[in-house]
């Protein structure tokens, strides 16, 4: 999994706690976790696209949230940045070198690998489809929301 993640959930929570300072200008937001606003810009439109954040351009726009927090699943961060293709892709090596000379018969039922992968992808993404956005707010530290408020406000200041 690429870092845009790992932006795009704190982006999140973040623009959720300065929702009444919205729109939050990509280079303010960039400050605020030390990052180039451009990186940070290509790793937010993807959340955009999907509806998560909305962008308002011009010198008074930025990123605020589309929806509210208790509406956005951490798998709908993943899906966006990532994309909905599946993680473990069987290309069926087994049919290969020494399976090559095998009955077809052995290939009838699909790869345990195969299956064990998709089980396992299956579990992380039911996991991740009933977390959201409030509740990694409910779980972050009590200041959290109270230090970024002010941070933001020192940048604008």
């Amino acid at each position: 999994m690429s870092e845009g993640v790992e932006w795009g959930l704190h982006c999140c929570m973040v623009l959720s706690w300065l929702d009444d300072r919205a729109p939050i200008p990509t280079a303010r937001l960039a400050e605020m976790f030390e990052l180039p606003p451009e990186y940070l810009k290509k790793r937010l439109q993807p959340l955009v696209r999907e509806g998560i954040l909305e962008s308002t351009p011009g010198s008074r726009g930025g990123y605020r949230m589309a929806r509210t927090p208790e509406r956005i699943t951490l798998m709908d961060v993943v899906g966006a940045v990532e994309g909905r293709t599946e993680a473990f892709r069987c290309t069926e090596i087994r049919r290969r070198g020494a399976g090559s000379t095998a009955a077809s018969s052995e290939f009838a039922k699909p790869c345990g690998i195969a299956g064990a992968m998709r089980r396992a992808e299956l579990a992380w993404r039911r996991e991740l489809a009933t977390q959201t956005i409030a509740d990694l707010i409910a779980d972050a530290p009590a200041n959290a929301p109270t230090r970024a408020r002010r941070f933001y406000d020192r940048l604008t200041a």
